[in-house]
């Protein structure tokens, strides 16, 4: 409501917001703590006025008293202007030290939805998909447990191999060939199957970086476990790129080539090769569609790295513009990736989820310099999608896989090119299992973002909308802020514990799938046999058995 009284299209009162704040006044001490660290400035500590209630019998020596109809206090109040609606983050809950404050979810029908497209711009918005339902991953049961014919394994006491390959495994009488007629042979990586996502420096704050970074390196040089992690379009850190470690990195060069100036002047400076080279031509939040790190985020740092101004917007086109078709892309980028390191470095390609995989599997198979082939579903990379992506486009994740794999099985080359599975891979905790279960359907590894995340560094973000403001630079936790403020409240030590517990957590839990199945010698990839699902068309389709 405007100072005069007048109301416009976009007043709003507290139940027409998502999220309301529970203040106790008699327990607030008025300290400041809550309003300080509010993401998006939803609560306002200051002087109101209000209206004393009393009765004219009872209350009249109260009355008296009273300087009015009305009295002054000290206290917070909720905002209810769009741009500073309560995301439910949480944050001035776990500060607060008297328990005095606390966000809950509004008991009816959202209405604030129809206030984010002012000035004609629809809502953008980072985070997840508002879908708290469990999807076809969770449903599937491994219903083939080996107990007399074959029996299972004790998880305990027996010794796994649990790795994949990453790279191109071609027939010996093929790649004696291409040795002989060009010279060199496909390289291959041995890697855990479960890796860390594309996550820019830029998307991701110094500190959760670096964390990551620490985390993978630990566990790698300590524990023996060939983690990989991906960076990312955006480039690297110079210092990185120049390390030992950088063998344990994944470079990805995306649309917007972001980054790629600092990588290639350091390649004869380079210690060791990287792992692998990602070419990113799609997202699974947002197919066909670009992305967008903000102006918020591209600090000094960044902005130095990437080579560009400081302080400006930074938008992907949705498909690198020199590519004009699978055959092209095969041949230009794959290939001359390849060459730039000697063809020493395994490259592959990362697309969306989406029912023309298929059609970019078939050209990978003719080509021998293509080493793998991700797979984002509907449920990755985030991001800074609009809504309408993020509800509304992409593919689910299962039958994706599932198809590619059965195409390549037509093929006789399923044992040759890769997949890695990433989306929604953990969405609801299941980490392990839904792992397990695409490793059946016929990925060879998974990659995980929002789950590292949450898990590693406690990200507030839900599937019902809580939070969720990664793309804006504002993240309470300091998760995906650039903003030195936020980005210090993260310890990357701690960061990089969590990220060794979540390893050592899921190779345990894995173990105890796989042992149970009568496996200790290699992943079960493929071993559809052993999948079950109470849903009679999602057996068909992914053609696994149908169990009730």
């Amino acid at each position: 409501m405007l100072p005069d009284g007048t109301l416009t299209p976009s007043s709003l009162g507290l139940k027409d917001l998502r999220w309301l704040i529970y203040w106790d006044k008699d327990k607030c001490a008025l300290c400041g703590r809550c309003t300080a660290v509010c993401p998006v400035k939803a609560i306002e500590l200051g002087v109101h006025r209000q209206r004393v209630v009393f009765s004219p019998l009872l209350d009249a020596p109260a009355k008296e008293a009273s300087s009015g109809l009305y009295r002054v206090y000290y206290g917070i109040r909720q905002r209810t202007e769009p741009a500073h609606a309560c995301i439910g983050c949480g944050m001035c809950a776990q500060v607060c030290p008297n328990g005095a404050i606390l966000p809950y979810r509004n008991d009816e029908e959202d209405k604030l939805r129809f206030h984010f497209n002012q000035g004609g711009q629809p809502r953008r918005r980072g985070g997840r998909r508002n879908d708290p339902a469990p999807g076809t991953l969770d449903r599937i049961k491994f219903v083939r447990i080996s107990m007399l014919t074959d029996p299972a394994l004790d998880a305990l006491r027996h010794e796994f191999e649990l790795r994949t390959l990453l790279g191109r495994i071609l027939p010996p009488e093929e790649e004696l060939r291409l040795y002989r007629e060009e010279g060199w042979t496909p390289p291959v990586r041995e890697i855990y199957p479960l890796m860390i996502g594309g996550m820019s420096l830029g998307a991701l704050s110094p500190t959760m970086w670096e964390g990551l970074m620490m985390g993978v390196a630990y566990l790698n040089e300590e524990l023996g476990l060939p983690v990989r992690i991906c960076t990312g379009e955006g480039g690297c850190p110079p210092r990185l790129l120049r390390s030992r470690f950088i063998k344990y990195v994944i470079l990805q060069i995306a649309s917007g080539y972001f980054g790629w100036d600092e990588i290639v002047r350091a390649i004869p400076e380079m210690k060791e090769d990287p792992c692998a080279i990602e070419i990113k031509y799609g997202q699974g939040a947002k197919p066909g569609d670009g992305g967008l790190l903000l102006w918020h985020k591209v600090n000094e740092l960044i902005a130095a790295i990437r080579g560009v101004p400081p302080r400006v917007s930074l938008p992907s086109p949705p498909t690198h513009q020199t590519l004009y078709s699978i055959e092209e892309s095969v041949a230009k980028m794959i290939q001359s990736l390849a060459m730039a390191w000697g063809f020493r470095v395994p490259v592959y390609p990362k697309i969306s989820g989406t029912s023309t995989a298929l059609a970019v599997l078939n050209n990978l198979t003719r080509n021998p310099y293509a080493a793998a082939l991700c797979i984002d579903g509907e449920d990755g990379a985030t991001g800074a999608a609009y809504e309408v992506s993020l509800n509304h486009m992409g593919h689910p994740i299962a039958s994706n896989i599932r198809d590619c794999y059965l195409n390549l099985v037509k093929l006789g080359k399923q044992n040759e090119i890769p997949l890695i599975a990433a989306g929604g891979i953990g969405k609801h905790g299941n980490l392990a299992a839904n792992a397990a279960a695409l490793f059946m359907l016929g990925a060879s590894a998974v990659q995980i973002g929002r789950y590292i995340l949450q898990a590693a560094a406690g990200c507030l973000g839900s599937e019902s909308d809580r939070c969720n403001v990664c793309n804006v630079g504002i993240c309470p936790k300091g998760i995906t802020s650039q903003d030195p403020r936020l980005y210090r409240r993260l310890d990357p030590e701690k960061v990089a514990e969590r990220v060794v517990d979540v390893f050592l957590s899921f190779d345990m839990e894995l173990k105890k799938i796989v042992a149970a199945l009568g496996r200790s010698t290699s992943l079960p990839i493929g071993m559809s046999d052993a999948l079950g699902i109470d849903d009679y068309h999602a057996a068909e389709r992914l053609q696994i058995k149908y169990v009730v």
